[in-house]
């Protein structure tokens, strides 16, 4: 599985940014779909994911403001992220869970600055 993360960039402070991950094969079968963060010097971390049911979760410090979709007949997530903080700057990566393995995306720069 292949999955390819898009839609990162630069951004004041209280801007808006979407990313996106289109898969090469079917979400259908998906167990999982998230997103992960790593800034510099720091360990990589779980910002938020989706199952295959569409239940959602996040992590405390962007709920209200990130909210994660996926649009299945495209092979896609999204990460709608709002309200961004300098201390949201990061490498984002997309994960894939199937039952048959785990996959990452080649990772997208989000970087807050004014």
């Amino acid at each position: 599985v292949q999955l390819q993360a898009s839609g990162g960039g630069l951004v004041q402070p209280g801007g808006s940014l979407r990313l996106s991950c289109v898969a090469s094969e079917s979400l259908f079968s998906v167990k999982t779909m998230a997103w992960y963060r790593q800034a510099p010097g720091q360990q990589r971390e779980l910002v938020a994911e989706i199952t295959g049911s569409g239940g959602t979760a996040y992590a405390d410090s962007v709920k209200g403001r990130f909210t994660i979709s996926g649009e299945l007949s495209k092979n896609t997530v999204y990460l709608q992220m709002t309200s961004l903080k300098p201390e949201d700057t990061a490498v984002y990566y997309c994960n894939a869970v199937f039952f048959i393995g785990s996959w990452w995306g080649q990772g997208t720069q989000v970087t807050v600055s004014s």
